[in-house]
Formats: structure tokens, C-alpha cells, sequence
């Protein structure tokens, strides 16, 4: 297997494993009861909560399967064109396989943090909620978020027009 093959697939079994982590937290927080709110009381409630879904199916399919599919990109230009990323390339790589694991970690992850307690914050006290309304929510715990989401986003967006450039350039060296 090449050198960037290898890389984005370990990245991608990485990512993998953080993916069944987080998911294993929220069903067995909430099977065994210590996850209060449970998080489909969240998600079921709507509002803050969609930021949840949002950041984990973002996650799920930019984290996980969107690194694992770049590995492929990696493969066909590495194993079937028989290039050696190198110089130039070789740096743009290393820019996409960071920024582009970072970048999704960061954005997704604050999502789902920020879904998850502001949804549950705006769930009733009766069942683990502070019964915030979505203005409390926003102003308290929401509002903050765009920002840093925003910048994770940037540095996903040049992680993965660096690896563009880096196909690019060694789709046409001969």
C-alpha cells in the first residue's frame, strides 16, 4: 500500500473509532441511565437538538466516510498512475490529511455538544431539562458556537483544497 493510502486509511479507522465512541457514549448513557437528559428525548424535542443530528451525521459522513473515500483518491493516483507524492504535493498532503481531521473533529463536535445541551436544556425539569426557552438557549448557550464552527469549517476548507491542488498537481506530472 502507498505511503497517503495508508495515512488517510488509518486516519479514517481513527476517525472510526472516535465515531463508536461517541455513539456507544449517548446509547449506553442513556440505557444505563447516567446520560440524563437521554439524547432522543433531545433529538425528539427538535430545536437546539437538531444541531445534534447535524453534527453527528456531518461527522459520520465527512469524518468517517469522507476521509475513508479520500484514501481512495490517494490510491488511484499513488498505485494506479504509479506518482510519488513528493516536494510541493508532499506538503499539500500533509495539509489535507491535519486540517481536514481537525476541521471535521472541531466543527461537528461543537455541534453536537451544542445540540445536545441546549436541547436538553430546553427539555422540562421533570425529566433532566432547566426548561429554558430557545431564546435563553441561543443567548446562553448557542450564540457562542457559530463562530469556532465557522473556523473549524475554514480549516476543514483548506485542508481539503489543499489535497485538491496536491491531486491536481500530481495528476498532471508525467
Amino acid at each position: 500500500m502507498s505511503r497517503w493510502t495508508e495515512k488517510f486509511i488509518w486516519a479514517a479507522i481513527v476517525q472510526g473509532l472516535l465515531a463508536t465512541i461517541l455513539t456507544s457514549y449517548f446509547v449506553l448513557g442513556q440505557a444505563a441511565g447516567f446520560l440524563v437528559p437521554a439524547f432522543s428525548r433531545v433529538i425528539a424535542a427538535g430545536g437546539a437538538g437538531t444541531w445534534f443530528v447535524v453534527g453527528y451525521f456531518g461527522y459520520l459522513t465527512v469524518g468517517v466516510l469522507g476521509v475513508a473515500l479520500t484514501a481512495l483518491f490517494y490510491y488511484y493516483i499513488e498505485n494506479v498512475l504509479g506518482r510519488v507524492y513528493e516536494g510541493f504535493a508532499n506538503i499539500l498532503a500533509w495539509i489535507h490529511l491535519i486540517f481536514m481531521n481537525i476541521g471535521v473533529i472541531g466543527a461537528t463536535w461543537l455541534m453536537i455538544w451544542g445540540g445536545y445541551v441546549g436541547g436538553a436544556a430546553m427539555l422540562p425539569p421533570e425529566v433532566g431539562g432547566w426548561g429554558w426557552d430557545a431564546f435563553q438557549v441561543h443567548e446562553n448557550i448557542l450564540g457562542s458556537l457559530p463562530l469556532p464552527i465557522t473556523i473549524f469549517l475554514v480549516i476543514l476548507f483548506v485542508g481539503v483544497l489543499a489535497g485538491g491542488l496536491g491531486f491536481v498537481l500530481m495528476w498532471r506530472r508525467k
